[in-house]
């Protein structure tokens, strides 16, 4: 058993706040226990009826959150949290340092919407190259006759740079691969030895590596390091054949830089699943494009995703509360001892 310090249990019944979006898998799971107390509250809560529903149902010891930000005052408010858990894989509305400090487990599910992240990046990839957007809109408007003006192109042979191979990351690659791509893998944290065993080439300098691409496929979590790693001198590395695929995180891509690339031909085109702010304002300047595809940041919420990810998210907050985390769920992984 691995018992995280301070985690010892004080009453029978454990209290859980899981936002609407759980699936039913997972509640199914939590509510198969009869030490458990489940209550729900709204994705979209603010951060004062937040804090006040945490204050209100204390002692609170797990929370299942989608975007809901959660730090040093909500672990206060809640007053004997013992475990945070994702329904996703991104975590950059969390204090990590302040849950930490208090041994208290931030935990994300894994490699359960991986596969439905990856298949969005090829299906971005792909809608870009085979000019699905600008045919499907040729078509309706009765302009059938210039259609060899906007002529597609092929993934077979094409060079793709995946920056971060990490659960998503490799999936990406492998679907690449699949459409007989050129995979380079640009990520310092993974030994080259792993990305060439996957079948792909390591590649160490990430801007050496840009003037090589025929896309840019970004999966790489949004940290201090990555905001604004694609910014207007990175994006002056890329060809004005390129393509950037963005189903990560906002904030990754300066968007006012990708603007002025894509207008002035600096770049073909790009795919954008997650925005600086989100949702993203009305009339934002890339909506205009015609060579931008852009989704509402879904690329890990399909049916099955959600799916799977609410049972593992339950899991991982069980396994918390029975003293036996999860071990490769678990992000800070300084509280386990």
């Amino acid at each position: 058993m691995n018992k995280i310090p301070g985690q010892e249990m004080t009453s029978n019944i454990k209290k859980l706040l899981v936002t609407e979006s759980l699936s039913q898998q997972g509640r199914a799971l939590i509510a198969a226990r009869g030490d458990i107390a489940m209550i729900e509250f709204p994705n979209m809560i603010s951060a004062e009826d937040f804090d006040a529903l945490l204050r209100s149902q204390a002692p609170v010891h797990g929370v299942a959150l989608g975007a809901t930000r959660f730090g040093e005052r909500e672990l206060e408010a809640s007053q004997d949290m013992r475990v945070v858990a994702r329904i996703g894989v991104g975590f950059d509305a969390i204090d990590v340092p302040a849950l930490s400090k208090r041994k208290v487990p931030l935990m994300t599910a894994g490699t359960a919407n991986s596969p439905s992240v990856a298949e969005q990046a090829l299906f971005m990839m792909l809608t870009l190259a085979k000019r699905g957007a600008e045919l499907h809109a040729l078509v309706k408007t009765g302009a059938w006759a210039t259609r060899l003006g906007l002529l597609p192109f092929d993934l077979f042979g094409k060079t793709v740079l995946i920056v971060g191979f990490g659960r998503i990351g490799t999936r990406t690659a492998k679907r690449c691969l699949a459409m007989e791509m050129n995979v380079e893998v640009y990520d310092p944290y993974v030994p080259a030895a792993a990305i060439e065993a996957a079948g792909c080439k390591p590649v160490s300098d990430l801007d050496a590596a840009l003037p090589n691409a025929d896309f840019v496929s970004l999966h790489c979590p949004k940290t201090a390091e990555t905001t604004g790693l694609f910014d207007a001198s990175r994006l002056s590395k890329m060809k004005p054949t390129a393509y950037l695929i963005n189903t990560a995180r906002g904030g990754i891509v300066v968007e006012q830089a990708l603007y002025e690339a894509l207008l002035a031909g600096k770049l073909a085109g790009a795919g954008l699943d997650v925005f600086e702010q989100e949702p993203p304002p009305h009339g934002h300047k890339l909506f205009d494009l015609p060579n931008v595809i852009i989704a509402p940041h879904v690329a890990g919420v399909t049916r099955e995703a959600l799916d799977r990810m609410g049972e593992q998210t339950a899991r991982n907050m069980l396994s918390v509360l029975d003293g036996d985390p999860i071990r490769a769920n678990v992000v800070n992984q300084d509280v386990l001892s």
